[in-house]
């Protein structure tokens, strides 16, 4: 994950995205022509890329689904400073460490699901100093989608240490049935269920899903379509506090994998 201006990311903090697929050619058809991205190869060999808006990385793309196991999906990854202290942070609290602590280029990264069942990674090393949460070249929005939020953020605030009061860390905030994850002055993430103390919804199938910035939201469902994309959750605007609104829609690329586009201000 280095880049030409790399940096240590905020411990606990959004740092990287990743679509884990099994045809890397194929995705980057399709997300070319929905999101208009490039791409450049990654530092992991020919199995990987980098998809560049105007330049700058914007995720990563992997061609391993099949050969891990894993369902194609997106994977949100978070800044820690020692993986194995996470790793065990995480088993102790009854999850999942199903890959790693591996070492990775210049880091190490490992994926683990938490005790829901959501899958996500973390990442041991330096990190794009460009990528942030809500600015250009990144994603627009990281949300868990969950039964019970108010679990997860316990779940997390131990696994990542939010919430500890250190500046150097991540602070949680209870609003509008949400839990909002904020770094730096910046909301990076949004843990959401039912209401902080309702019931946990049983329709609700665990993720953390990825929103990403277009300027058009019903040109991108086209695109999707015309590329073979199909459409989970039809063009509408959404509110969540004061953090994010706007149009969006929930897409699937032929593989599967699972993103919303969004013409929303985070």
């Amino acid at each position: 994950m280095a880049s030409p201006s790399p940096h240590r990311a905020v411990p606990g903090a959004p740092c990287w995205v990743t679509l884990l697929t099994s045809e890397l050619a194929a995705a980057q058809d399709f997300y070319g022509a929905v999101m208009g991205w490039t791409f450049r190869p990654g530092s992991l060999g020919e199995d990987f890329s980098v998809a560049l808006d105007d330049g700058r990385p914007v995720a990563g793309i992997g061609n391993v689904a099949r050969a891990m196991g894993v369902a194609v999906s997106w994977t949100s990854y978070f800044a820690v400073e020692d993986a194995d202290k996470v790793a065990s942070r995480i088993r102790e609290r009854g999850a999942t460490v199903a890959v790693g602590p591996l070492s990775v280029g210049h880091g190490r990264a490992a994926l683990a699901a938490d005790p829901a069942g959501a899958v996500f990674g973390f990442w041991e090393g330096e990190t794009l100093r460009e990528w942030n949460i809500g600015h250009a070249g990144a994603p627009a929005w990281l949300e868990l989608r969950t039964r019970d939020a108010f679990a997860a953020a316990i779940f997390y605030g131990e696994v990542f240490e939010w919430a500890t009061g250190r500046p150097d860390r991540c602070e949680v905030r209870y609003e509008d049935e949400a839990v909002m994850v904020r770094s730096a002055g910046h909301t990076v993430a949004c843990l959401r269920g039912g209401a902080v103390e309702a019931a946990p919804d049983p329709r609700i199938r665990p993720r953390w899903h990825v929103y990403f910035c277009v300027d058009d939201v019903e040109k991108a469902v086209e695109s999707a379509l015309a590329a073979g994309g199909t459409v989970a959750a039809e063009p509408d605007d959404t509110r969540v506090g004061d953090y994010r609104q706007g149009r969006e829609a929930t897409l699937r690329d032929p593989e599967g994998g699972l993103f919303t586009v969004t013409a929303s201000t985070a």
